[in-house]
């Protein structure tokens, strides 16, 4: 397989080329056509497309290496648990976001090696927007035609009680049982502030130093986290379980994530300023 930076460089450009496959639907005039899948997720014809064009490049790219995508069939955990690495995909993460054309939707790219993520891409189509992350190497975003810029999570106050706490949430997932996360944690800065957004970009905006701390309750997929994490941790952060373990993958049949805690200061002692999460 390639050099991680040079592996890096080819998903740079299979996220960017999938986000036009997006654009081009999303650009369309009238609303967009949505179906139900089984599980009442929507699909659009931007992520048929996405998904098509992201699995042509990567059997081209690297054939030895299997494919984990949302719009494909999931192999069974009887074959996949022999993978020493995979591809997980999330060709449009945040469909609901896409059909209300708020622009916060992104391609997810991941490499995942013995249960770890560790090379992911995240692009926004409609800002042309990429951050990227390996293990062991950095964590960096391009806007635009510009060129890839390091990015760093921030370090919190060494007292917390002076510091402002920057705190995303989905706009639309788990609002009822993080109210009560945040009513407890509250009382131990400053101040805090909630900033929503859609999709991955939770994630980048903790990675960039914009935010510190991300509570998902409730179910997600291992393709809406894969990615982000590498990005997260090549950063300076981590994605932890409910029991603050790191958040690992392909570990059984479900590709189901348990609640999860995205935070950007490792230095802090989160189990015990959360608390049980696991709603």
């Amino acid at each position: 397989m390639l050099e991680s930076t040079e592996l890096m460089q080819a998903i740079d450009r299979i996220a960017a080329e999938a986000g036009q496959e997006i654009m081009a639907v999303y650009r369309q005039s009238g609303d967009i056509e949505v179906v139900r899948k089984q599980d009442e997720s929507p699909l659009t014809e931007a992520d048929t497309r996405a998904n098509a064009y992201i699995c042509r490049a990567l059997a081209a790219l690297t054939p030895e290496v299997p494919v984990v995508s949302e719009e494909a069939a999931l192999p069974p955990y009887s074959q996949r648990r022999h993978w020493q690495q995979y591809w997980l995909v999330d060709p449009l993460d945040g469909t609901r976001e896409f059909v209300s054309r708020n622009g916060e939707f992104t391609v997810n790219i991941a490499l995942v090696r013995d249960a770890v993520p560790v090379l992911g891409v995240i692009h926004a189509p409609v800002t042309e927007t990429t951050w990227a992350g390996v293990l062991g190497l950095g964590a960096w975003k391009r806007e635009g035609e510009g060129v890839f810029q390091p990015i760093r999570t921030r370090a919190l106050a060494e007292d917390i009680r002076q510091q402002e706490l920057v705190v995303m949430a989905s706009r639309r997932h788990g609002a009822g049982p993080l109210r009560g996360v945040l009513e407890g944690l509250a009382p131990r800065f400053a101040s805090m502030t909630l900033m929503n957004l859609g999709s991955s970009l939770k994630f980048c905006a903790i990675a960039e130093g914009k935010a510190d701390l991300y509570v998902r309750l409730g179910p997600t997929c291992e393709w809406d986290t894969a990615a982000a994490q590498v990005i997260l941790e090549a950063a300076g952060g981590q994605v932890m379980n409910a029991q603050f373990s790191v958040l690992a993958y392909n570990g059984k049949e479900s590709i189901l994530n348990p609640s999860f805690v995205a935070v950007g200061d490792t230095r802090q002692d989160w189990a015990q300023l959360l608390g049980r999460i696991d709603p």
